[in-house]
């Protein structure tokens, strides 16, 4: 397929071009190493809770929902390959700014969300590694509000974001998920554990089927990450022609990956102790491998959730300050540190808004639940967003999804997202709490807009995530 994304130097208004550094190899890490991270770190045990022993299964029916919207981005990253993903294509397809503002935002929200599931992780890790018996109360929470606090001080002074780096991040996260699949083969070689309670269903008072889906929306948390992919449209060499085999790839390994952690995890940790705690994986290696060194695996996982708070925070407070330059929040959150070039006021908010939610939710499955579900509206979206474009013709060409997908993808994500799909209300209150601190900034936004300017005023979706001055 030919590509005809070749850019100038300069864009139209002239400014410079982003370099065009990635190739497939590193395009895969980006996608493996932003899928990789808290979830199944932390959601293995929760998920398992609310199955049994098929803890896999409802990983795999995550994967295959994520596989089929993943389609929908293709064909919207290779029809538009720049840099603002489901803001984009949410403003080309319906052109109504407040839908584009209420996309971006539950965009941020689920960064935040997110992060604080990371900063829970994170604390229960750091209480299991350093041997403190802080129970799951106010110790877990202040080393968590302590956590995200260091997460915002290296936020304020500015982190240089290369894809280089990623890899290193990422070959860390993925050897502690090799780690558990090589102890469950080792010990299952051995004669330990047993392998019969991969098929084990245990979903209590629901039905197989009603409890199956309640875990899948839990476990979708895990598979977020790969449409972030699309804001990288712009530093990829060729995206027409590479994005497709490679976002699939990426999906497919880690899908591969999530499923044999999940059954070396079950094989060896019985699903009632598997669900105690905020730290399953540190079980399953200290069953199957009691001599191996515990604090280096913990150490492991406190990295790998430590970077996804910090890439999800880092994004947070860009779309804040983004979308306070588009003047859709009040401009107070736009500005800078004259010396840093930080957006300390959007950093100084999200943060807040994490602080409240470690402190007055806590929780890991509510959290990580509520970042699911915030997605699962926005991939519903964009689902539709991939047929209503269809009538927009670009002249160059474009991978293009069956129709049929689009359609299930929209009705499965917007099914998960509802309260049918076994999902608890706890989380649709935090939502609901997050979205409307948006409408609320919106609307003294749109008040401060008709005493300086227009109420309503033109957006420009890619800077909502090209974001503001990362260094």
């Amino acid at each position: 397929m030919a590509d005809t994304t070749a850019a100038p130097d300069r864009t139209q208004d002239g400014q410079p071009t982003l370099k065009r550094v990635m190739g497939p190899g590193l395009l895969l890490l980006f996608i493996v190493g932003d899928i990789l991270g808290t979830g199944i770190y932390a959601l293995t045990g929760q998920v398992a809770a609310q199955v049994g022993g098929v803890v896999w299964l409802p990983f795999l029916v995550a994967f295959l929902v994520a596989l089929v919207t993943a389609f929908s981005y293709l064909e919207l990253v290779t029809k538009y390959p720049q840099a603002a993903g489901a803001a984009l294509y949410t403003h080309k397809a319906f052109g109504i700014h407040f839908v584009t503002f209420l996309v971006a935002f539950a965009v941020m929200s689920s960064g935040i969300t997110s992060a604080s599931t990371a900063a829970r992780a994170f604390s229960a890790n750091f209480a299991d590694v350093f041997g403190l018996s802080l129970g799951e109360g106010v110790g877990i929470t202040l080393i968590g509000l302590g956590f995200m606090a260091l997460v915002a001080l290296v936020n304020l002074r500015g982190v240089g974001e290369s894809v280089k780096t990623n890899v290193l991040l990422t070959c860390v996260e993925l050897t502690g998920l090799l780690i558990v699949i090589g102890v469950g083969v080792w010990a299952l070689g051995m004669g330990e554990g047993d392998f019969s309670r991969v098929t084990e269903f245990d979903t209590g008072e629901r039905s197989v089927l009603g409890g199956v889906i309640a875990a899948t929306g839990l476990a979708f948390f895990a598979m977020v990450g790969f449409e972030d992919s699309v804001n990288m449209a712009e530093e990829c060499k060729e995206p027409r022609r590479i994005f497709p085999k490679v976002l699939l790839a990426g999906l497919c390994l880690t899908g591969l990956i999530y499923v044999l952690v999940s059954i070396s995890a079950i094989a060896l940790v019985p699903a009632d102790q598997l669900s105690e705690g905020d730290t399953p994986l540190l079980q399953v290696v200290e069953a199957g491998a009691p001599g191996f060194p515990i604090g280096v695996f913990g150490v492991i996982t406190m990295f790998a959730v430590a970077n996804s708070a910090l890439i999800n925070m880092l994004m947070a407070s860009r779309l804040v300050y983004g979308m306070s330059r588009q003047h859709v929040l009040p401009p107070l959150l736009g500005r800078v540190h004259h010396r840093r070039r930080t957006p300390t006021t959007a950093i100084l908010f999200t943060t807040a808004l994490a602080f409240g939610l470690i402190t007055f939710v806590g929780a890991v499955p509510a959290l990580g639940g509520t970042t699911a579900l915030l997605l699962l509206m926005v991939f519903t979206v964009v689902n539709v967003a991939v047929l209503v474009l269809r009538r927009d013709r670009v002249e160059a060409d474009h991978f293009r999804t069956p129709t049929v997908l689009p359609v299930v993808g929209a009705l499965a994500c917007a099914y998960l997202a509802t309260p049918w799909a076994g999902r608890p209300t706890e989380q649709y209150r935090i939502a609901g709490v997050l979205l409307a601190i948006g409408v609320v900034l919106w609307g003294v936004t749109v008040l401060i807009n008709r005493r300086t300017g227009p109420a309503v005023p033109p957006l420009d979706p890619e800077r909502f995530t090209k974001g503001g001055p990362v260094n």
